[in-house]
């Protein structure tokens, strides 16, 4: 339980979790070609695309994280369904043969000097500079937190630490209260949060405890989801489930010893609720990377400022972007990532034979939206919100064998296709579609 004290420095890079790691020794000074800061899904990705375009020996990347997850599988972990061990790999193992792996955590980034300083003081220069460094978890804004994780019956899918207290928390559930949350901020994987409702609700009618359950769904948000065509099967999911979503709803306040939750309502400022719990998931706040935040590649609110077409920055243009640690106004998701390393792979091509990108990013996400043990509703949509949808059929009802795409494809075509470059672009699932007919 030690390790839950730590929550409040464990931050989420992309995929990988930050275990902090110092090089044996700092050199004076280290120049690349192409520097890649984050080893999680963006940076791998990356790494292996520039390794192709401009040799091994020309990249580098700077990830301190000895262990990379896949983080999309936490959702079924934290159900029972998956194990912990299933979502890990060693970083060594995933890095490109050749590419330099500098075991540090990036400390300051200055695109002026185009130099990057990590913190056990090596200073790396480079040719141009890809961010990948993910988003940060921040429990500790919620009064109770991550101290709460100590007791019982409480749990949260978004961190290696807390996932499968998640299913103990499901497994031990007598009668009560069964809450789940959305925070007041962008998070990765917007779906997350409500596809545990929707497991935790399946156990515990094949258990036979559903009778004695309210389950309950706390949002921030105005919706459920923010594409209506699926948002309008998700409500016809919760009606027939008889789940309780609460809109606008913020949980500002853990009080773990009482097994209660505290809600603040977004559209009656001062008014809150407590909500006494036998079991609560938490989805913590997020936020931007603090690296980035602190640098002149951000913008107003801290993200990596990019053109969202070409993945470019807006005011350096040697420096470029990928995943959750981007102003992109898309989902943040692994198939985001998929679309955009493509077309950020096109773009740096382009710009290397100095030409103009001719490749755009539309926005393309996707959300496998878990809804029991065995169907999933794929939502696959862009930066309008319009649905961008792979298969020749309604993916907004809820189907079997994308489950097992969820479940069993996707894993397997992330470990072996895409953090190796050779899978993704702009719907990505379109490819497995391919590979089925041929």
């Amino acid at each position: 339980m030690a390790a839950l004290r730590h929550l409040k420095q464990c931050h989420s890079r992309g995929i990988a979790i930050s275990q902090f790691h110092t090089s044996s020794h700092a050199s004076a000074k280290q120049h690349y070609k192409m520097l890649v800061l984050g080893g999680g899904t963006g940076g791998i990705t990356m790494s292996s695309r520039m390794k192709r375009l401009v040799g091994a020996e020309n990249v580098a990347v700077v990830e301190p994280s000895e262990i990379h997850y896949y983080q999309p599988i936490w959702t079924l972990v934290g159900a029972g369904a998956k194990t912990v061990a299933s979502s890990s790999r060693p970083t060594a193992s995933l890095m490109p043969s050749g590419v330099k792996w500098v075991k540090s955590k990036v400390q300051e980034i200055d695109p002026e000097t185009n130099t990057v300083r990590t913190d056990d003081g090596t200073e790396i220069s480079y040719e141009y500079l890809i961010v990948a460094l993910g988003l940060e978890l921040h429990y500790e804004k919620i009064k109770g937190l991550p101290e709460g994780f100590e007791h019982p019956k409480i749990g949260s899918n978004y961190s290696v630490q807390t996932v499968e207290k998640t299913w103990k928390a499901l497994q031990d559930f007598k009668e009560g209260n069964a809450v789940f949350t959305f925070p007041n901020t962008p998070v990765k994987c917007a779906g997350a949060p409500q596809k545990i409702m929707y497991l935790s609700d399946a156990y515990l009618r094949k258990t036979g405890k559903r009778a004695k359950a309210n389950v309950i769904y706390n949002t921030s948000l105005p919706v459920i989801f923010g594409v209506k065509k699926y948002a309008d099967s998700l409500w016809e999911i919760v009606k027939k489930r008889d789940l309780q979503i609460n809109l606008r709803h913020n949980l500002i306040e853990v009080r773990a010893d009482k097994q209660e939750a505290v809600f603040e309502n977004l559209d009656k400022p001062g008014e809150t609720k407590v909500i006494e719990y036998e079991m609560l998931h938490v989805t913590p706040p997020m936020g931007p990377s603090s690296v980035i935040k602190g640098s002149p590649l951000a913008d107003e609110i801290g993200w990596l400022d990019l053109n969202k077409e070409t993945l470019q920055h807006t005011k350096y243009p040697n420096v470029f972007g990928i995943g959750d640690c981007t102003n992109l106004p898309t989902s943040k998701t692994g198939a985001a990532v998929a679309a955009q390393s493509a077309v950020l792979s096109r773009t740096i091509s382009k710009i290397l034979k100095k030409e103009k990108p001719d490749k755009k990013y539309d926005g393309y996400t996707s959300c496998p939206l878990v809804t029991s043990y065995n169907t999933v509703i794929l939502a696959e949509f862009d930066y309008n919100g319009q649905p961008l949808e792979t298969f020749p059929f309604n993916q907004a009802k809820e189907r079997r064998l994308m489950y097992f795409m969820k479940a069993d494809v996707m894993p397997h075509l992330y470990w072996h296709g895409l953090l190796r470059g050779l899978w993704g672009g702009p719907g990505p699932y379109r490819k497995i579609m391919h590979l089925g007919m041929k």
